[in-house]
């Protein structure tokens, strides 16, 4: 398996979320999995399969972070000045628009588009990788290539 690149706000970030559903939601669903059997008959209790469903997703998102977390490459060290790697803060421009876009190249993981936070894996991100200001690059994206002119790295 492909290791994916966090952040160390990043991995932080999903070990709380594991802390969390590890400790406080597993007890919050035991709970009311308790309180449904209590109630009787378990063939027709909507409350009852509610939680069972529940405990399943948890469960699962458990798994997937802990795998996540463990196959993890924290990304600690600054970048190399001015080659756009993982941890990159970018500015770029597209070619015949007038504005500035910044964006933090991040992993798959961690990624969020409207916060200004890219994967790496995508592909504006995957294009950027390894260029530097100055430099126009040709991005293709299932909607089509499109051209943009890095401003700046960070």
């Amino acid at each position: 398996m492909q290791p994916s690149f966090l952040t160390r706000e990043g991995y932080q970030k999903l070990q709380e979320e594991l802390d969390y559903l590890r400790t406080q939601k597993r007890q919050e669903i035991a709970d009311r999995l308790h309180e449904a059997m209590e109630g009787g008959e378990l063939i027709e209790n909507a409350e009852y399969e509610a939680a069972k469903n529940e405990q399943a997703f948890v469960e699962g998102r458990i798994k997937e972070l802990e795998i996540l977390l463990a196959t993890a490459r924290v990304v600690d060290e600054p970048p190399a000045p001015g080659l756009i790697q993982v941890g990159s803060k970018v500015t770029i421009r597209e070619e015949g628009m007038d504005d500035e876009e910044c964006y933090v190249i991040v992993g798959a993981a961690e990624a969020n588009p409207s916060i200004g936070r890219i994967s790496n894996e995508s592909p504006l991100g995957r294009a950027l990788l390894n260029h530097q200001a100055g430099d126009t690059v040709q991005v293709e994206a299932p909607a089509g290539s499109f051209t943009v002119h890095v401003i700046k790295v960070e």
